[in-house]
């Protein structure tokens, strides 16, 4: 009998918890489709869904949980529409763009991000991010990402499976279900190739369409694989699935769309667009997505002119972002200089510049004519951090030429429609699913605020950031260590506690507190050339966090050690031995 009554009231707490509601009241809310922000409303959270959106009194149940949104503004989730979870978004995430695997195995790589899979989605939620779209995966990513499908940490993940083309880098062939490409030489390779994912349920299907690699011109190249773009395109709208499109030369845009193409995951970049291919972009309703910023991350990392913000110092996975720093202590110094030299050439300056221009020129026409444009990093390549790199990519598209507003749409109701999921989530509405941010200041008046985050409702699940992903000692000193490597003396300073103690092994005191850190550490940094920390080697135990260090000053460098004592996520006291 007592076990029974035991029973009963675990049920009964069980069912409270279950059916409890979230109540956000007084909070503006962003109605994004007509451009406006509603003051002084209260919205109902049941489960996973809006229940409720009102602006009168609301009577509120015991049991429900309550957020004050005074103040606040509470937007859709964001979507990044071009994401690739088969890259890590460090120096080594591409061998067939800069093959540096003496140093870091392909197949390591691989491993690494399929281990580092959770710590992605949750970088991305922590970001405001509650959608993600994969146009690009593998098969392994498929069957990996039904893993996350109930996480409440976990963006709702859309994907393809591998890339279907008719140009293939070597280095990705022959890795079975790791491959993110099919090659497909023929029509029939073209049908084979949607198929074989069939299996794995991918959300749509991916074709890169890469022109010229087969040694012919742009537009001869485009028009001889033109009939397996067609047969891929027609075989995956037969089994309901749309088709995202990589096509950078208008040309081979315009013929992915004439044929059916329902999402161009670039801009143009190598002529300004005209009036016809802008209507025929309206006339079949295809998204695009600008991705402004990728071109830039790779020139960046290869001329070692990688300079990131303060936010995204603190964002990125510390350990991936360290790594575009490594061409400056890799052994092979003739491969290093060509890359350096030829990012740094006068020619490839101007191409990028040219490029991005081009692009920037052609997504404020694409915008004022009204094709639907969508937020994508294409975040995973060399220099485009997953999740920390969304911030750039707005305010790249802000450049351009596009309002506030319309950069919101494409980030939230557009991103939507990429897969028809308008009525699922993208604004805030009853019945939709309850995946929103809670600001602190309204992006409508600065774009940056979208970064001040309160909290995150995900899955009807509430989270404050920084619970989200929590950062350890070991993560937390390899951030303090990009920062100095970057030179970033504010984001250096954050790794540490206020009250921050210095020593010369064992017990020598050098200095206490931030401040006096501050005065020391930014005259290092504007006045040292060529400083540079390499990482030699590692060991954790617990809070210490112990690092081998090569360190460069000009042209003198020193070999030493430093121990770190990390209280309270953060760095307390440092020991140096030199």
């Amino acid at each position: 009998m007592k076990v029974k009554i035991i029973l009963s009231i675990k049920v009964l707490l069980f069912s409270i918890s279950v059916s409890a509601q979230t109540y956000i009241t007084n909070v503006s809310i962003a109605d994004v489709e007509n451009k406006k922000i509603i003051p002084n409303q209260t919205v109902v959270i049941d489960k996973d869904l809006i229940s409720k959106i009102q602006s009168s009194k609301v009577k509120i149940p015991a049991n429900a949980t309550i957020i004050d949104g005074t103040g606040k503004f509470l937007f859709p989730g964001l979507t990044d529409a071009h994401i690739h979870f088969f890259q890590n978004g460090g120096l080594y995430a591409r061998p067939d763009a800069i093959d540096l695997r003496k140093y870091m195995p392909y197949d390591k790589e691989i491993e690494l991000l399929k281990q580092t899979m959770e710590d992605k989605l949750r970088r991305y939620l922590q970001n405001g991010i509650t959608n993600v779209i994969d146009v690009g995966a593998n098969t392994n990513l498929l069957k990996q990402r039904n893993t996350f499908k109930d996480a409440d940490y976990a963006p709702s993940i859309y994907m393809t499976g591998p890339l279907l083309t008719t140009y293939e880098p070597k280095v990705y062939e022959n890795l079975n279900g790791d491959e993110p490409f099919i090659l497909t030489k023929t029509i029939e390779d073209g049908i084979k190739g949607v198929q074989a994912q069939l299996p794995f349920k991918p959300d749509f299907i991916k074709i890169w369409y890469i022109a010229a690699a087969d040694g012919l011109g742009i537009e001869a190249s485009a028009r001889k694989n033109l009939p397996i773009i067609k047969a891929i395109i027609d075989e995956a709208h037969k089994n309901n699935l749309k088709v995202a499109v990589h096509a950078t030369e208008r040309i081979t845009a315009q013929l992915a769309v004439e044929n059916g193409a329902d999402f161009l995951v670039h801009s143009v970049d190598d002529e300004i667009l005209k009036d016809d291919f802008i209507q025929l972009l309206k006339k079949n309703k295809v998204i695009l997505c600008p991705t402004l910023i990728v071109e830039e991350g790779y020139m960046n990392t290869f001329g070692q002119k990688v300079n990131p913000s303060t936010f995204e110092i603190s964002k990125a996975n510390p350990f991936q972002l360290g790594s575009l720093l490594d061409l400056k202590h890799l052994s092979d110094t003739l491969l290093i200089n060509k890359y350096k030299n030829r990012a740094n050439s006068a020619s490839s300056i101007e191409s990028t510049k040219k490029s991005v221009s081009t692009c920037m020129q052609n997504l404020k026409r694409l915008s004022d004519a009204g094709v639907l444009i969508t937020t994508g990093t294409d975040a995973g390549n060399i220099g485009t951090m997953h999740a920390s790199s969304y911030l750039t990519e707005l305010q790249a598209m802000q450049k351009s030429g596009m309002n506030t507003w319309q950069i919101i749409q494409a980030s939230t109701i557009n991103g939507a429609k990429i897969l028809n999921k308008e009525k699922e989530f993208g604004t805030i509405s009853a019945g939709k699913k309850a995946n929103l941010i809670l600001l602190n200041a309204n992006p409508i008046d600065n774009l940056d605020n979208i970064t001040k985050i309160d909290k995150v409702i995900n899955k009807g699940v509430v989270f404050s950031p920084e619970k989200i992903v929590e950062e350890t000692p070991t993560e937390l000193v390899q951030r303090q260590l990009n920062a100095y490597n970057y030179r970033n003396i504010d984001a250096f300073l954050d790794t540490y506690a206020d009250d921050v103690e210095v020593y010369d092994y064992p017990n020598t005191l050098q200095f206490k507190g931030k401040e006096e850190m501050r005065k020391i550490y930014a005259t290092m940094f504007d006045n040292t050339p060529n400083l540079h920390c390499e990482l030699v080697g590692r060991i954790t135990q617990g809070n210490i966090v112990i690092d081998k260090e090569h360190v460069q000053f000009g042209k003198k460098s020193i070999e030493g050690t430093a121990i770190y004592h990390v209280e309270n996520g953060k760095i307390k006291k440092v020991y140096f031995i030199l």
